[in-house]
């Protein structure tokens, strides 16, 4: 009886699911097309995938209800009560969440690639080292007594940042010594 009443809203979510799913095959076919082009590293990659996949999810959670029938107060009462968990729940981790979305304005935009020998001219803490991996937080950067920094996302945003080596993970130093 309950499917038959909504017969015609489970064929519209069937739809709407379907066309997400292809959505999402086409997003991460598009970003995997533009990490090939500038050489990003497959984990950065599979990382931007997964924000997709999340994206398309919540936006499903978002649809379906509407189809449905739900009214707009509903909507109106459940977002803000979501939003004011979430809120206060951002607001203790806002580190994070800068972290995070600098790593993906990092994937789009950074100049800079695995393997570069860059220089941050940070003026309490200046930093000269091989990119070794961006992550989603964070940037390894390997300094060339061995040690390895991680350093933030947002900071390598505000921070200026001067290239020295294109691909220096490869090259050996002068003096005849690798640097890993």
């Amino acid at each position: 009886m309950f499917f038959q009443n909504f017969q015609k809203e489970f064929i519209y979510t069937g739809f709407i699911l379907l066309f997400l799913l292809v959505a999402r095959y086409f997003i991460n076919a598009l970003i995997g097309k533009i990490s090939r082009r500038n050489g990003i590293n497959i984990a950065r990659t599979h990382l931007m995938q997964r924000y997709v996949s999340v994206a398309l999810l919540l936006l499903a959670f978002l649809i379906i209800p509407i189809i449905f029938g739900t009214r707009a107060e509903d909507f109106i009462v459940l977002f803000s009560s979501v939003f004011a968990v979430i809120g206060i729940g951002l607001f203790a981790i806002w580190s994070i969440l800068s972290n995070i979305t600098s790593g993906i304005i990092m994937f789009l935009s950074f100049p800079y690639k695995v393997g570069d020998k860059i220089k941050i001219h940070d003026h309490d803490f200046p930093l000269e080292g091989i990119i070794e991996d961006i992550r989603a937080f964070q940037l390894h950067l390997r300094i060339e007594n061995g040690d390895l920094i991680t350093y933030p996302n947002n900071l390598m945003l505000q921070k200026p940042v001067t290239l020295i080596q294109k691909d220096a993970i490869d090259k050996v130093f002068e003096d005849g010594t690798d640097l890993i």
